[in-house]
Parts: structure tokens; C-alpha cells; sequence
């Protein structure tokens, strides 16, 4: 059974920042690499950035860029995805899973609005 748990997200406007946090259980955490995932209305689902394990190489979308961090810390099992300069395309629900995707289940995502 793995389960994974978002966190963070909330309303913020333009030019603003969030953080958020995943947390992830049933695996051991440091082997995965991992992503961070996100769907808007309308939309296929999306990789924005990810992680691999051991190394901690970090790859991300064109559209995040430069704006957005991802981390881990594999003591803890929880996996960051800082994020600046964020615009109303960033609005999204926000998802962690394994990257490469391995087909495990979806959790509730964490909603990230940006609105004036």
C-alpha cells in the first residue's frame, strides 16, 4: 500500500509564494525518484518537476523554470516543491508520485489558486 499526502496550498496572488509538502508512505521513500505533478481545469495531467533519488537530480517543465524548487528529505519521507513568481497558470491541483510514474494511486492533491 502506498499512500501519498499533499499539502500547502492555498490562495495567493500573482508575483506570490507557496511551499509545498508531500509526505509518502508504504515505500521506501530514498529509492524512488519522485515528482511533483499538477492538473488544471480542463487539462491532462502534467509533470513539472522532478527528482531523482540518490543524486537528487532535479528536472523541471519550461513553464516552472527558474520559479519553482523542488526538494526531499528522505529521513523525513517528504518531498518540497517551493514556488515564486507564481501566475494564474500555475492554478492547479498539485500532486506527488514516483517519477517515473509507476501507476500507483492518486492522492487528493493540494489546490493552488492564483488570483488579484
Amino acid at each position: 500500500q502506498v499512500q501519498f499526502v499533499e499539502s500547502g496550498g492555498g490562495l495567493v496572488q500573482p508575483g506570490g509564494s507557496l511551499r509545498l509538502s508531500c509526505t509518502a508512505s508504504g515505500i521506501i521513500f530514498s529509492v524512488y525518484g519522485m515528482g511533483w505533478y499538477r492538473q488544471a481545469p480542463g487539462k491532462q495531467r502534467e509533470l513539472v518537476a522532478s527528482m531523482t533519488p540518490y543524486f537528487n537530480n532535479a528536472d523541471y517543465a519550461d513553464s516552472v523554470k527558474g520559479r519553482f524548487t523542488i526538494s526531499r528529505d528522505n529521513d523525513k519521507n517528504f518531498l518540497y516543491l517551493q514556488m515564486n513568481s507564481l501566475n494564474p497558470d500555475d492554478t492547479a491541483v498539485y500532486f506527488c508520485n514516483k517519477h517515473p510514474y509507476q501507476n500507483d494511486y492518486w492522492g487528493q492533491g493540494t489546490q493552488v489558486t492564483v488570483s488579484s
